[in-house]
């Protein structure tokens, strides 16, 4: 009796570690809109076929920031809201790993987990409180809060921040 006590408790163990990524993958809705991002590779919620897909609605149901930072591509001070990038990774489950960003015109960066953990980059979606046409470097734009740390004023970070973002590889 006391070892089928014992494997009945392994069981519920297991069950309840294995429920949050469950629990996550029902809280990610399927698109109902034009898909703006696709995140795919080493992540455990998915929405579609393998990766998680998102709307507009979708990112901007995620927590959001709004920094207001100077650009080497703008002119005076930009006011940008989005999703820190460290938040919409989160969501997808995605390992503590470098990421492959690419745009829509195939323009790709790879920027590691040191970079989108904590309050650096976010996924912006709106620029001076208007979504961003692709004319504008949108509908995405990976933006670093450059004027609050030197760090993110250097030909690397510049680099990495690819704007007409339409998909992420985890673990690349």
């Amino acid at each position: 009796m006391h070892l089928s006590s014992t494997l009945a408790g392994v069981a519920i163990c297991a069950c309840l570690v294995a429920a949050p990524a469950a629990v996550l993958a029902e809280d990610l809705a399927t698109p109902t809109g034009t898909v703006m991002l696709t995140v795919s590779g080493d992540i455990a919620v998915t929405n579609a076929g393998g990766t998680a897909q998102f709307d507009r609605e979708m990112l901007e149901a995620l927590p959001a920031r709004t920094i207001e930072t100077t650009t080497i591509w703008t002119e005076g001070p930009q006011t940008f809201t989005g999703v820190p990038l460290a938040a919409l990774l989160d969501v997808v489950a995605a390992d503590e790993v470098t990421i492959h960003a690419t745009a829509i015109n195939d323009y790709a960066v790879d920027i590691p987990f040191e970079d989108w953990s904590g309050e650096g980059p976010m996924l912006a979606y709106a620029r001076n409180g208007a979504p961003m046409s692709v004319r504008d470097k949108g509908p995405l734009w990976i933006v670093y809060p450059y004027d609050s740390d030197a760090e993110y004023r250097s030909e690397v970070i510049y680099s990495r921040s690819i704007w007409q973002l339409d998909r992420i590889v985890v673990g690349e």
